[in-house]
């Protein structure tokens, strides 16, 4: 049966096109679960801070944090934590909301280190099997009574092809690890922002009591 062309480079590249097809196959995995995990935690921060606020002014602490419980999300998780200490302070909340953000943002992280060691592993594995390639090129010759090109051609056809898939392999990988750093960040500014404002109004409607 005939071999697609992918299917045939794959088998020239040598063994190493083992290991660069297991790091594709995980490397893929873990951004596919990024996407869908972080499409799924973003949160209308405007929005939810917004009922918040309206929640306190007219059913108290634990309207808001039936806001929170009924708003998926880290960011709802963390206003939640600081609501449950509003009876404590200004003070328990922040820190309330620090361990809760400590919690969320290493559940946002999570399996980045993965896609950034494909991202590096990949082209050194296609390095090594350039290594190899060359040396079984050389083998070749220096067992040839005489040098024929048709003889180093696939050892030097390994060196490349492993070479262009370790590439191929690093570098939507590591577009995809900046674009997840870039949205953490994100996600970390909206967290304060949102405990900030929620914090001050509670504040407010302290001072406004009293």
């Amino acid at each position: 049966m005939a071999q697609s062309g992918f299917v045939e480079l794959f088998h020239k590249g040598g063994r190493f096109m083992w290991a660069l097809l297991f790091l594709t196959v995980l490397g893929l995995a873990v951004i596919l679960e990024r996407f869908y995990t972080l499409a799924k935690s973003r949160t209308n921060v405007r929005k939810l801070t917004a009922e918040i606020a309206e929640a306190l002014r007219h059913e108290g602490i634990e309207g808001a944090k039936r806001v929170c419980e009924r708003t998926r999300g880290p960011i709802a998780a963390i206003l939640h934590a600081g609501l449950s200490k509003a009876n404590r302070g200004p003070e328990e909340i922040e820190k309330a909301i620090q361990s809760a953000g400590t919690i969320e943002m290493s559940f946002l992280e999570r399996g980045l280190v993965v896609i950034s060691s494909v991202a590096t592993i990949g082209p050194l594995l296609g390095f090594l099997g350039t290594a190899s390639g060359m040396i079984n090129a050389f083998e070749t010759i220096a067992a040839a009574e005489q040098v024929n090109a048709k003889l180093v051609a696939s050892g030097i056809s390994e060196a490349l092809i492993t070479t262009a898939a370790g590439l191929s392999i690093a570098i939507p990988a590591q577009a995809a690890y900046n674009f997840f750093v870039a949205q953490v960040d994100r996600f970390i500014i909206e967290m304060e922002q949102a405990s900030t404002e929620m914090i001050d109004t509670l504040i407010s409607l302290e001072e406004g009591k009293a």
